[in-house]
């Protein structure tokens, strides 16, 4: 299996409700490759199987989206994630480690 899709295929693991980090996602694959991840996540074709908009940078930013920060930002509040200036509120608690 190729990286990208072992990244994806992580990904769907993420619970509603929950974030994870692309430093996590990289780690879970033995590797430090953490912008690779995010290149694997923006071109995910299937945006409602694979929940990309729940990966965000390790400090609770929440990095880019290929539809747009907005939009991610949008689901996210959609499955009950607070953000407030482009970061997570209350991180750590929303923090799933693969």
């Amino acid at each position: 299996m190729r990286f990208n899709e072992k990244v994806l295929n992580l990904c769907k693991k993420i619970p509603k409700g929950k974030v994870t980090t692309y430093k996590i996602i990289a780690q879970k694959l033995n590797s430090r490759a953490y912008r690779a991840v995010g290149n694997a996540l923006n071109k995910n074709k299937k945006p409602l199987i694979v929940p990309c908009h729940r990966v965000v940078s390790s400090d609770g930013s929440l990095g880019g989206y290929s539809k747009g920060v907005k939009e991610k930002t949008r689901l996210l509040k959609r499955e009950g994630i607070k953000v407030r200036d482009n970061k997570i509120i209350n991180f750590k608690e929303r923090l799933y480690r693969l």
